[in-house]
């Protein structure tokens, strides 16, 4: 069993507003990366929050969804929340919230490099760069759980060189996030991806 974890309870701080709730294609943009998880062959998909607007949206769309009470301490605590509900899961694949353009065929691609190659983290690369979503095998369960900040995983990665698997991304609309309004404006202008 492979669980989808949406990481959606940051603080949007360099957006100056909560970019999980901008419209993108008639939709909210955390709404989006929802349904793409949704269509994918995840068996299961969990949607960390702060916001009670994005409760709702995955109450929508029949994930479960989990309250992050301590998203202050960085997005390690949506991790080991996600990953404590759900115990006999083979991996987690945590899911950007503000990915509005990922889609179920490339996460399904995920799913088929940690099927196919046997790998323990398997990764998007987007010209060098590590992307988001990130799949990690179980046996990485306890190193989660016990992950902290911003960026707990990838000392994961750093420290396991020989079990990843690596995607080359040939197009940045499937990995692309926004971080500042800047990018978001691209995003619509549709100057950015496709």
């Amino acid at each position: 069993m492979i669980v989808g974890i949406i990481l959606a309870s940051g603080y949007s701080k360099r957006m100056n507003r909560d970019k999980l709730l901008l419209e993108f294609n008639n939709k909210k943009a955390v709404e989006n990366v929802i349904i793409a998880a949704k269509n994918s062959m995840l068996n299961k998909v969990i949607l960390a929050y702060r916001k009670d607007q994005v409760r709702i949206i995955g109450d929508q769309y029949g994930v479960e969804t989990i309250k992050n009470n301590k998203a202050h301490l960085g997005q390690s605590e949506s991790v080991k929340l996600g990953i404590a509900r759900e115990n006999n899961a083979d991996g987690y694949l945590f899911l950007a919230g503000d990915q509005p353009l990922i889609s179920s065929d490339f996460i399904n691609k995920i799913i088929k490099e940690f099927r196919d190659t046997g790998k323990g983290i398997i990764i998007p690369k987007y010209k060098g760069e590590i992307k988001m979503p990130i799949l990690f095998s179980s046996k990485y369960r306890d190193d989660l759980l016990k992950s902290f900040g911003e960026y707990g995983g990838y000392e994961i990665i750093e420290n396991n060189p020989e079990d990843i698997s690596y995607i080359d991304v040939k197009q940045l609309h499937e990995v692309c996030d926004f971080n500042h309004y800047k990018d978001y404006l691209r995003f619509l202008d549709n100057k950015e991806g496709k």
